[in-house]
């Protein structure tokens, strides 16, 4: 269990998880990842009889990935001790995890019974079914309730994940990568029951909704940027092919310059999405923020810095040289103004060349430094850089978790 001052609650919590453990006769402990508390929460949760460890960065991730990596158990059941899960009733986890069929099985508030009070209208009807189906689209997980905080795991699956959020986007990484990975996760209907905490709550809905959804996003590059990018790409090069050599009349629509002018600026910023998309992930790649992908994998393991900048100057050259030829011909044959337009469709397409070409120079430049394999080690809990299971476990014994 994760707490931040949780005077009120945290007795009564590990109470309730003591009696599930006595009930079924596990073999368990429960253990509370501290994250700062000043109440003397922690003295509570000692004389209650749980292990309680210190975790000096701030964030529920910190403190979970801290609790998983003390814990010495098979199985982890984590959840908030402010009293809305009721640890008494988690043997259906158990029970699910003892199959050996599941990976992760989540609780579900949205399934289950919600309690009068036990959350917000706009997170019951709105945010959380919103984030929730994002989420089961761009991840392909079969959750229906992404910000659950009860849900248990095997240890040995969720090291194999390499979460690294320490925030509250933490629940919505540890799902997103549970599925990406093809790990197996099993849903479970909870009753949620109103805070027993007369503070108000950390959470601040439209500043953690933002933070999941940004995080979400960030984590699908394919499907933010680098699919939606060649669409409209593939979009552009189709319209600028139409009217390239002159204008094209459908009907009483005609489509000319203008027309050439919007689909060139399409090409270029779908294009430019595309390749930052494919950046983004091969950046997530390289710092272990997002699931393999092995077909990303095979394109770069074909992709070298000097095809690329061949494509690149093949690109500019041809761009450079229709511009050239087009200026050529304009002073040779002293075109007037009025004829402007002999001359501007084939700058357009070759300004549009070397943008393009410059673009794949710059851009293949990068791919090639993010392709260079970082040697150093993660950096320890208390810099800047999130802090991995392992290394908060080495630092400070950490743990969160009712385990078995």
């Amino acid at each position: 269990m994760p707490c931040l001052n949780e005077r009120e609650t945290i007795a009564r919590c590990v109470e309730a998880a003591q009696r599930c453990i006595q009930k079924h006769h596990l073999a368990a402990e429960i253990v509370i990842g501290d994250n700062g508390s000043t109440d003397g929460s922690r003295d509570l949760a000692r004389a209650a009889g749980a292990r309680v460890i210190e975790i000096p960065v701030r964030g529920v991730g910190a403190a979970i990935m801290g609790a998983v990596a003390a814990a010495r158990g098979r199985y982890i059941i984590m959840g908030d001790s402010d009293l809305q899960h009721d640890f008494e009733e988690c043997y259906p986890f158990v029970e699910k995890l003892r199959t050996g069929q599941f990976d992760l099985v989540m609780g579900s508030r949205l399934t289950g019974t919600i309690m009068p009070g036990a959350m917000r209208t706009l997170n019951r009807y709105v945010g959380n079914p919103m984030l929730s189906g994002i989420g089961r689209l761009l991840f392909r997980a079969p959750v229906t309730d992404f910000h659950c905080g009860l849900r248990a795991f095997t240890k040995e699956s969720f090291d194999r994940l390499g979460l690294r959020t320490i925030g509250f986007e933490f629940t919505t990484e540890h799902i997103a990568k549970t599925a990406l990975k093809g790990q197996r996760i099993a849903e479970i209907p909870i009753t949620v029951h109103p805070e027993g905490r007369s503070r108000p709550p950390h959470l601040r809905p439209f500043r953690d909704g933002w933070r999941t959804l940004r995080f979400m996003l960030l984590l699908s590059p394919r499907w933010t940027l680098a699919i939606p990018g060649a669409v409209l790409a593939l979009i552009g090069f189709i319209l600028a092919a139409l009217v390239a050599t002159g204008p094209l009349k459908i009907a009483v629509l005609a489509f000319d310059i203008h027309t050439l002018v919007l689909a060139c600026m399409m090409v270029l910023v779908g294009y430019t999405a595309t390749t930052i998309g494919v950046a983004a992930r091969l950046y997530a790649l390289v710092e272990e923020i997002g699931p393999p992908a092995p077909n990303l994998s095979k394109l770069t393991s074909k992709f070298t810095l000097e095809r690329g900048l061949i494509f690149g100057l093949a690109l500019l050259v041809a761009g450079l040289a229709l511009v050239g030829i087009t200026v050529y011909q304009a002073f040779a044959q002293r075109l007037e103004l009025s004829n402007v337009t002999t001359t501007l469709r084939p700058t357009i397409i070759g300004a549009t060349l070397v943008a393009l070409g410059a673009q794949t120079l710059l851009m293949s430049f990068f791919y090639s430094m993010l392709g260079v394999r970082h040697t150093s080690s993660v950096p320890p809990i208390g810099t800047a850089a999130p802090a991995s299971a392992s290394q908060l476990e080495a630092k400070n014994h950490p743990a969160s978790a009712t385990s078995r």
